[in-house]
Formats: structure tokens, C-alpha cells, sequence
């Protein structure tokens, strides 16, 4: 059954989803996961629905951009029923996850265009440009055992000189370490890394990554845009809870 028939300033379902930019049930889906407030019907069964919901409809389709739709669900429900000052920290905080995102990109990306400048000047490997397993470590800051970790997912590929297999890592080793642990830091998933140490031993270059941060770089930008636009609207809802 249709709902229809808005009247005394309310919206019927079709009203309220073609203003908000959602098909009718999209918009019954967001009421039954409690991303807007229950609706009321009329004596007939159909659903009333007013300035309330479409407010919470637009937010949550600035906020499912900003921080992805399961998030902005999650948002949506706990605004209205927490204390003003636990809300309003609760927005903050997803402003400092954006933030943190950006900061960690540009990281990687400095990271990235040192390390392509760096090997235009590279050499021929020798022994005093090898690096042990714990120098490696300490050097990036990390565990020994994640450098194990990248060795096994093949991200990282050291020498091994001696009857013992202890690894050494030359200066090629050294920069796949470098490129992953600022990949890493910037997010990306192991098997993302993986692609990406193996497109630069085919092409010898690091392009591409450097391409695709500053890609997400961009997209972070758009994100925040999204959530800047949702904080008026969250405010509203935060003011009237």
C-alpha cells in the first residue's frame, strides 16, 4: 500500500522522499532502522511526515558521504537521545577522524616523493648499504616481527646471506620497507600494499601511489565538505532533541 494523501502541512511518503532525494522506500527503510523519527499515521494508516524528517533525511544524506552510511545510521540514532555536551563531542570526534585521515595521507605522500627522489640517486647495492633486521626496525619504527609480517605477505623482499638465513635487507628491501610502513600509516590494506609493491618492481616508479593518495586527498576534502554541510543540520537536531 501506497502511503499518500499529505495534508494540514504534512508529507505523504512520496512528497518526502522526492524532497529528500530517496525513493519511497528508501525512505520506509530509514524509518525502520531508526535513522529518522518515528512517523506518525493517520486514522487511515498512512504515514504523516514533517519538516522533523526531512531534516534527519538530508542529514543522512550528507553524513552516509562524510563517514559511510553504517556510521551516519549509528549517528543519527544516538544524536537525539544523548546530552547535548556528549553529542556535540560525538560530531567533534568525526571532524578528528577526518582530519587524522588527511594528515596520515600527506605523511605517506611526502614519504612517497622522498622515497622516488631518493632513488633516482640509488646505486649499486653493497654490503655497507644493507641494513639488519633490527636496524631496519628501529630505523622505520616498527617491530621486527612486522617486517616478517611484509616479508611473508610479500611486500618486502630481503637477502639472505648466511647459513642461518639471516636477512639482510639492501637498498632496494629498504625502500619497499619505507613505501609500505607509509602506506600503512596512511591505511591501506595488505592487499592494497601488495598491488602497489607490485606494479612499482614492474615499472620501477612509484607514480601511481603518489597518484592515488593525493586521489585521497581529494576525497577526504569532499568528505569534509559533507560533514561541514551535516553539522548545520546535526546542530538543529542536537538544539531540539
Amino acid at each position: 500500500m501506497n502511503d499518500s494523501g499529505a495534508h494540514r502541512g504534512s508529507l505523504n511518503t512520496s512528497a518526502v522522499a522526492a524532497a529528500a532525494g530517496y525513493s519511497p522506500q528508501q525512505v520506509r527503510d530509514l524509518e525502520r532502522l531508526g535513522v529518522i523519527p518515528a512517523v506518525p499515521r493517520t486514522v487511515n494508516g498512512y504515514r504523516e511526515f514533517s519538516s522533523v524528517h526531512l531534516l534527519a533525511l538530508r542529514t543522512y544524506r550528507n553524513l552516509a558521504v562524510a563517514i559511510g552510511p553504517v556510521e551516519a545510521r549509528d549517528v543519527l540514532r544516538r544524536v537525539p537521545t544523548l546530552p547535548i555536551d556528549e553529542a556535540v563531542a560525538l560530531i567533534s570526534s568525526l571532524h578528528g577522524k577526518l582530519v587524522r585521515a588527511r594528515e596520515d595521507a600527506l605523511e605517506a605522500q611526502r614519504a612517497l616523493l622522498s622515497i622516488r627522489d631518493e632513488a633516482v640517486y640509488d646505486s649499486e647495492t653493497g654490503a655497507a648499504d644493507t641494513m639488519t633486521i633490527s636496524e631496519l626496525a628501529t630505523a622505520l619504527g616498527v617491530r621486527t616481527s612486522t617486517l616478517r609480517f611484509w616479508e611473508q605477505a610479500g611486500l618486502v623482499a630481503p637477502e639472505r646471506v648466511t647459513s642461518r638465513s639471516v636477512r639482510r635487507y639492501p637498498l632496494s628491501a629498504i625502500r619497499e620497507a619505507r613505501i609500505t610502513a607509509a602506506l600503512r600509516a596512511a591505511g591501506y590494506r595488505i592487499p592494497d600494499i601488495r598491488k602497489t609493491m607490485h606494479d612499482i618492481r614492474e615499472l620501477h616508479e612509484i607514480d601511481d601511489p603518489i597518484a592515488a593518495l593525493r586521489a585521497r586527498i581529494d576525497v577526504i576534502a569532499q568528505r569534509t565538505l559533507a560533514l561541514l554541510t551535516a553539522g548545520t543540520d546535526l546542530t538543529e537536531i542536537i538544539r531540539n532533541g
